[in-house]
């Protein structure tokens, strides 16, 4: 038989530090493992599978796009793929759309239009990218300088040029940074999932916009976590009355398949001509295929079930024993816990529970059609494995 943990820990580049449970199938939001032991996902692969395991009409979407055309060069048309961005610019008034494979490669688009938009409109010595501090932008080696912490930059120096980070919800401290800097774009998650799940403040927010509009200065709103339903709207913006110049997104887009997309608005739109930017798998017809499935079927019940699952979460955990505060918005959850958070995952996990954490958080990211009945029987573990 296959060992499957000793060849993965033997040719498989260390970067993970996974738990020791293999998983081998799932249906909905729940998962089996090697042993047949059943858990309850509260993790969604990290905002992935939108409308969890296995979801059936996303199986047929994918697997009859599969046996059609899995992959063809960018050079010609594909459906899928223009259908996912009418799909995309339709809901969100957006008015172009470039397809990547993830939020890393969707956020590094966005920074190359903000670039070539400020170059071209104002000089090229106008690159400078403000970001927020306590950000995540991705991995990539632009997108870690994007990022706001430090501990991801320390073994990857010298970082790309031209990012500064700028103290959430300081506004004085962000007119200051624009007035002193060549400003091409200002970068932020609404909900900052990575940093601990804390959502920004609906005043700071558009303060931005307004410093941003102002300064004719390209607003990007990374959606990569907290996008495709995951807080209650189509995108965490939507929450703010805000028109961001450029969103970015991935994770649940897909459904489980990698995708990632940079969203242009009006004043970018143009930005971007044949050959200044390009993806060989992006648009991949299989991704879009299953992109479509999940965008077309986010609709108001939907969100407004999400927003009601969310009311229940923060209801059921807020001042229980053991938990110091609940955060974020929508299904993006973090718990602040008492006892070290390590301890709380490793009781959750031993009694079928399967969360993720941020920081020194507990973070939950479920399927958005989550059952009632199985999230009910998952906070009543959560609350103990709390105590």
């Amino acid at each position: 038989m296959f060992d499957i943990k000793s060849s993965d820990n033997e040719y498989v580049a260390g970067t993970y530090g996974r738990f020791p449970i293999e998983i081998v199938s799932g249906k909905g939001s729940l998962v089996y493992d090697a042993n047949g032991k059943e858990y309850i996902d509260m993790g969604s692969g990290i905002g992935v599978t939108a409308f969890g395991l296995c979801d059936d009409e996303w199986v047929k979407a994918t697997s009859q796009q599969l046996a059609t055309l899995q992959h063809m060069s960018n050079l010609y048309y594909t459906e899928p793929c223009a259908k996912l961005a009418k799909l995309l610019c339709e809901k969100t008034g957006l008015k172009k759309v470039f397809f990547g494979n993830s939020g890393a490669e969707a956020n590094e688009c966005a920074i190359k239009v903000a670039r070539k938009y400020a170059s071209e409109k104002k000089g090229d010595d106008y690159f400078t990218i403000i970001t927020l501090k306590n950000s995540f932008h991705g991995r990539t080696i632009t997108t870690l300088s994007a990022t706001g912490q430090d501990h991801f930059h320390k073994l990857f120096n010298p970082l790309t040029d031209g990012f500064i980070h700028a103290e959430a919800g300081n506004i004085a401290q962000l007119n200051e940074l624009v007035d002193n800097n060549k400003v091409a774009g200002i970068m932020l998650e609404c909900v900052q999932g990575e940093g601990g799940v804390i959502p920004l403040s609906a005043d700071y927010v558009k303060a931005v916009a307004e410093i941003a509009n102002k300064n004719d200065i390209v607003l990007i709103i990374d959606e990569v976590q907290t996008g495709n339903g995951r807080t209650g709207k189509l995108y965490s913006y939507m929450h703010f009355g805000i028109n961001p110049d450029v969103v970015t997104t991935a994770k649940g887009l897909g459904g489980g398949l990698p995708i990632g997309a940079c969203l242009m608005g009006e004043k970018v739109k143009d930005v971007l001509g044949k050959g200044d930017h390009g993806s060989t798998y992006g648009g991949n017809p299989v991704c879009c295929a299953g992109a479509v499935n999940i965008i077309s079927r986010i609709d108001d019940k939907l969100l407004q079930s999400v927003s009601a699952k969310s009311e229940y979460i923060f209801n059921a955990l807020s001042g229980q024993e053991g938990i110091e505060s609940v955060s974020g918005m929508g299904l993006i959850i973090g718990i602040k816990t008492a006892k070290p958070v390590a301890e709380v995952m490793k009781y959750c996990m031993d009694n079928g529970v399967l969360c993720l954490t941020a920081k020194d958080k507990l973070r939950l990211l479920p399927a958005l059609n989550i059952p009632q009945e199985v999230l009910e029987k998952a906070i009543e573990i959560i609350k103990q494995a709390c105590k």
